[in-house]
């Protein structure tokens, strides 16, 4: 080991790297920006068909006072302003009264608004900001037949968990697919394709 060609009153002896060819540099450099840019993606929230939808750190009170009712969805499932609409409206949600005192209301609010989606599929708020009338669920959906919904297992296009066994955690990926119950082999024909 040399002294540091950096410093050389510097007493920490460091280890002598052998000169680099102009090319390997700019190899070693780009490589360098390829891992940073690689660690950035990684650690994005989903924003895709696979992987989890749901943030990790989920308010206590926004799985009490919207689990209660139906699915805490996943914020990233619809844009800011879906959410701000929603959040201003519990009074008239859906033909509910869902109304939240103001620090419980702007709490819940805050949050579904900061872990929104902000990716193309959610970029536009789907008519009467219904997740299952966007323009993505209708997509991926399209082969799963109207009776599939009315079915007693599943009630409605919003009741995830009746196909999704990842959806409470904000996993909808094909991995996590289940049937539910009453289906008849012509209904089936999504579930095994």
């Amino acid at each position: 080991m040399k002294r540091s060609t950096v410093n050389p009153t510097c007493p920490v002896p460091v280890p002598t790297v052998p000169a680099l060819r102009p090319g390997r540099r700019v190899i070693t450099r780009s490589m360098s920006i390829l891992m940073a840019v690689l660690a950035l993606v990684a650690g994005a929230p989903a924003q895709a068909d696979g992987g989890r939808l749901m943030p990790r750190t989920v308010p206590e009170v926004y799985t009490q006072e919207c689990a209660s009712c139906h699915l805490a969805y996943p914020p990233g499932l619809l844009p800011a302003a879906s959410w701000q609409r929603l959040m201003g409206g519990l009074d008239r949600h859906y033909g509910s009264d869902a109304s939240l005192d103001a620090a419980t209301r702007a709490q819940i609010d805050s949050w579904l608004r900061a872990h929104a989606g902000t990716y193309k599929r959610v970029s536009e708020p789907p008519p009467q900001d219904r997740i299952t009338r966007s323009a993505w669920f209708a997509r991926k959906h399209r082969k799963v037949d109207p009776g599939v919904w009315k079915l007693p297992s599943v009630k409605s296009a919003a009741h995830c968990a009746a196909c999704h066994g990842g959806a409470e955690r904000g996993v909808f990926d094909d991995d996590e697919l289940k049937m539910p119950e009453g289906l008849d082999a012509r209904l089936r024909r999504p579930w095994n394709d």
